[in-house]
């Protein structure tokens, strides 16, 4: 338990201490799904979140920048996502096998699949943490005469667990380096590596960085907040998100999920 707590502590310090400066931009549809995007796209999209402030670990620990940093609609929309609040058993349970912060695995699910079960990208990245098959396959699924491999990994329960179980080990590769363990969830830790451990150029990578950043300082003050204020009306009608990260057409096809 030492050792799971320590994990947790030196990624929670490190990812707090980090300036989280994406601005956040979003609009909600006729349709009632929300848009979000790290650049104003047109004028539908409206600031939700600005990313200038820079939060730190003593400050998250006080509980008048916790409900500061929850009131806000990007975070109100967020945290009371009924998707996200489906999976919450799911995401404590794998935060405590792997010793992950519950919040980055939040972060990173908002980032991937907008808390959609049913999601797959264009490369065949599958569920709520958008895995790969070929790292499933890494981590021992396989498919057998009742499930194929593709169906297992839709599965909430083993989709998230290889997330947190992956997470950890690109901590282990990468300790101390927040920005380079999501990067690498992103882009591959091949890309980091390949770049000399940095994040690499490519702009989808370095726009998933912030957003993931901004979404974790999200997720962090909520959990620690005792109350997060009531949905607006603009938000409380949207149903799902749709994550526009600018710059993926120009990322190299070998590392596109």
């Amino acid at each position: 338990m030492k050792r799971l707590a320590a994990v947790i502590a030196t990624l929670c310090i490190a990812l707090a201490a980090s300036s989280a400066r994406a601005d956040i931009y979003g609009y909600v549809d006729a349709e009632g799904i929300a848009h979000f995007s790290t650049e104003k796209l047109d004028e539908r999209y409206q600031l939700f979140q600005r990313g200038t402030a820079s939060f730190d670990s003593a400050r998250l620990t006080q509980q008048a920048t916790a409900a500061e940093a929850a009131d806000t609609p990007l975070a109100r929309y967020l945290s009371r996502h009924p998707g996200m609040a489906r999976v919450e058993p799911l995401l404590k349970d794998a935060a405590e096998e792997f010793g992950i912060d519950p919040a980055l695995l939040k972060a990173v699910m908002a980032a991937e699949s907008a808390f959609n079960p049913n999601a797959v990208s264009p490369k065949g990245a599958i569920g709520l943490m958008q895995i790969m098959p070929a790292t499933a396959e890494r981590y021992g699924l396989q498919g057998d005469r009742k499930r194929t491999l593709e169906q297992k990994l839709a599965d909430p329960k083993t989709n998230i667990r290889l997330a947190a179980r992956y997470l950890r080990d690109l901590h282990k590769l990468f300790p101390s380096r927040p920005e380079l363990v999501i990067a690498s969830y992103n882009a591959g830790e091949g890309a980091v590596q390949k770049y000399r451990n940095s994040i690499p150029p490519y702009p989808e990578t370095r726009n998933y960085v912030q957003i993931v950043k901004q979404f974790y300082q999200i997720y962090k003050p909520a959990a620690q907040s005792l109350t997060v204020a009531a949905l607006s009306n603009d938000i409380s009608s949207a149903k799902r998100i749709h994550m526009t990260i600018p710059g993926r057409r120009n990322m190299p096809a070998s590392v596109l999920e």
